[in-house]
């Protein structure tokens, strides 16, 4: 365990943080597979309401740094894909 007053500082803002990115990345995760179940059902109403929030959510996955700029376009890119085959 650490023993300096910054190392201490440290670790607790390393598991704020962390905590922080597991909320972000879990409610991320829910999105897409909420988005990938109307695409599955062929619920064509319920893609088109779920489309935008899902962007929306995967851009400020990006500005909060938990994934990377081409990661989310590519995830972007697919869902719209396969939103646009669903029609």
């Amino acid at each position: 365990m650490a023993s300096h007053k910054s190392a201490l500082k440290r670790i607790k803002q390393t598991e704020k943080r962390t905590q922080r990115n597991q909320v972000q990345t879990t409610e991320l995760r829910h999105q897409i597979r909420k988005f990938r179940g109307a695409l599955k059902a062929k619920d064509k109403a319920a893609a088109q309401a779920l489309l935008k929030p899902t962007t929306t959510i995967i851009d400020q996955a990006v500005r909060k740094g938990i994934l990377h700029a081409n990661t989310a376009a590519r995830y972007k890119s697919r869902l719209t894909v396969a939103y646009n085959a669903l029609a």
